[in-house]
């Protein structure tokens, strides 16, 4: 059984356990779009895109894209300071996340607001979405990688394939360990839940 394929592990008549792939496995996925680069921005998925602080502050290019909401998983004083006043013009709808592109730092407390905010802004007709950090790589990847994970019930695995075939992505370690805790509480939250239905 490949990496990028849903996990099962089963002992007896012990109920069976969703198992995330190893770190290592879910790396070797991420690096897979071709060319040596990625654009400012780029479409991972049908209405969202995932850029840098570029792609943020290029009003023209938002406009251009039709893009109506912003999750800056970079907001704040030190980071990428833009915020709900510096689209005032071109009204957008804008969510942050201050967060630090650190393997220590924490960033699953704000996996479920992020995902919601993404949902809300695809359940527009023309809604468009623009989830962005610094580089486009960690942050902003790993809050999209949520998104699939918690809202369009992908694995781990299948979202960084999904991501990873329109972009370049690394989640830092700490935020890929994040994930994958994720991963095995929601799968095996699924697994559960199917198992009482029969």
């Amino acid at each position: 059984m490949s990496g990028s394929q849903r996990r099962l592990e089963s002992r007896g008549d012990a109920p069976t356990k969703y198992v995330s792939p190893p770190a290592s496995e879910l790396q070797r996925l991420m690096w897979t779009k071709k060319g040596s680069k990625s654009n400012h921005m780029d479409e991972v998925q049908p209405r969202i895109f995932l850029g840098d602080m570029y792609a943020a502050k290029d009003k023209r290019s938002l406009k251009a894209h039709g893009i109506s909401h912003v999750l800056n998983a970079a907001h704040g004083k030190f980071n990428i300071d833009t915020g709900a006043s510096f689209y005032r013009d071109i009204n957008l709808e804008y969510h942050g996340v201050e967060a630090f592109d650190m393997v220590t730092f924490d960033l699953s407390p704000f996996f479920y607001k992020s995902a919601d905010f993404i949902r809300s802004a695809l359940s527009l007709p023309t809604g468009r979405v623009l989830v962005h950090c610094a580089m486009g790589l960690s942050r902003s990847s790993t809050l999209v990688l949520a998104y699939l994970m918690i809202h369009e019930k992908m694995t781990l695995a299948k979202a960084i394939e999904a991501v990873g075939a329109n972009r370049n992505i690394c989640p830092n370690a700490g935020f890929l360990e994040q994930l994958r805790a994720l991963d095995v509480q929601l799968q095996s939250t699924r697994l559960n839940s199917n198992r009482e239905t029969f």
